[in-house]
């Protein structure tokens, strides 16, 4: 998901905690007394054109032929969901089966405050567990605190997310420049670009893009240890450490060799990613939701690669779906689930500029799609999903974006930048641990 909709929800959720804390959701998340088995009450944001969107129509369609049960489909938007979910599934109105944000802070919360019906036993049944990778299966499990990771399965991803560099094909060869195997490689690209007054990376401060490219430096100096005390709390993270101190002093030494442009200060997303598209910059380091956009925008022959030398990019599964406890069809809606997982429906996915996670190769036949998912399984295979930057904390994202900004405008050292954040981020997390 992207990562302006994770910080809405996030921030949206934790400002409902206080007010919901102690509520009961009512009932049992194994009730099932009061199912009729006719009617499959079912929301999700997802436009019709996307393509997840396509895949769940299509699920719905095959849903309807095997059960004889209709679909009674309620299109919400994200903002819909993210700002009432708490009060629409503590009711009578609760859907059967919703598309929710993965995270602590979001279907956590929910899970915490017993609003979503625990899956484990279903996932035995129809051995979802099998199909999704384990760095897959982190999003999809609370702790009674509503902390990823551990606990009960509360939520099933269908899709898959990761952010990559997206590459100019043509600015590569006019400038000479070889898709980089290694961070060397990588640096003398940007150093020969650079030297033609070609500024390389397609950069955005202001919001997600640079925090993730931050996020990645740390990866490509860290193990999965690392990446589960910093994003589960597993021990205290330090912020001088190695990983952090190299991803911070990184970005300041590349904004002063010119490889990032200080004007990134002001920059969103849409800005970077438009820049891309129209040419200006030949890299943009981000993630997989451009992909549709630049196939069908972009004039220019382009590409992708991962990051080279590093095990770990950032990335998770997709949204979930999730299982109210007030759900008045649950068997219903966990027969849904395990249709969007079947490979005819992951193929729909994975030929339609999404990451499918449970698709099989052969049914893949876009070539870009191919690369775009052998990419995703190339991380997965090694447990290479790193998850994304501000996730520990609702209030991180905002304060990430400040620190980096300061580091491009050369207002604070990366030394001052990391002793902030490292101060940011550990109060963020005694918020959420107690």
């Amino acid at each position: 998901m992207k990562k302006s909709r994770l910080l809405g929800a996030l921030a949206g959720l934790a400002a409902t905690a206080v007010v919901l804390t102690g509520c009961s959701a009512g009932g049992s998340a194994d009730d099932r007394s009061n199912e009729d088995g006719k009617t499959l009450k079912l929301w999700h944001f997802e436009s019709e054109d996307s393509a997840m969107g396509k895949a769940w129509k299509e699920s719905i369609k095959v849903f309807e032929k095997e059960t004889g049960a209709k679909v009674e489909f309620q299109e919400k938007s994200f903002e819909q969901i993210r700002k009432t979910a708490s009060q629409s599934l503590n009711s009578d109105q609760a859907p059967d089966l919703i598309e929710y944000n993965k995270g602590n802070a979001t279907a956590g919360l929910l899970a915490s405050q017993g609003l979503l019906s625990p899956l484990d036993d279903v996932v035995k049944k129809y051995g979802w567990d099998d199909k999704l990778a384990k760095s897959l299966q982190t999003t999809a499990r609370y702790d009674d605190k509503g902390v990823m990771g551990s606990g009960s399965w509360y939520g099933v991803p269908d899709y898959g997310e990761y952010v990559e560099f997206y590459y100019n094909k043509e600015l590569f060869q006019k400038y000479g420049v070889q898709v980089p195997k290694t961070q060397a490689d990588l640096e003398q690209a940007m150093a020969t670009f650079e030297s033609k007054g070609v500024t390389p990376l397609a950069e955005s401060a202001a919001e997600y893009p640079l925090g993730q490219l931050w996020y990645q430096l740390a990866l490509s100096k860290a193990d999965r240890g690392w990446v589960d005390d910093y994003q589960l709390y597993k021990n205290p993270v330090d912020f001088s450490d190695k990983e952090i101190s190299y991803a911070t002093k990184t970005i300041k030494d590349w904004t002063d060799k010119g490889y990032i442009s200080s004007d990134a200060t002001g920059m969103k997303a849409e800005d970077a990613g438009t820049a891309f598209i129209s040419g200006k910059y030949p890299m943009f380091f981000s993630g997989s939701w451009w992909y549709g956009r630049f196939t069908t925008e972009m004039k220019q022959d382009w590409g992708t690669f991962l990051y080279p030398g590093a095990e770990m990019s950032p990335g998770s599964s997709g949204n979930l779906w999730v299982v109210p406890t007030k759900a008045k069809n649950k068997t219903l809606a966990e027969k849904f689930i395990d249709i969007t997982l079947r490979p005819d429906m992951q193929a729909i996915i994975g030929n339609n500029g999404g990451v499918p996670v449970a698709a099989k190769e052969s049914d893949i036949t876009d070539a870009k799609s191919k690369e775009l998912i052998a990419n995703f399984n190339t991380l997965t295979e090694r447990d290479g999903l790193g998850y994304y930057p501000d996730w520990p904390t609702s209030t991180f994202y905002d304060q990430l974006n400040a620190g980096l900004q300061s580091v491009l405008n050369g207002s604070s050292s990366p030394k001052q930048v990391n002793e902030e954040l490292g101060q940011q981020y550990a109060d963020g997390v005694k918020a959420v641990t107690g």
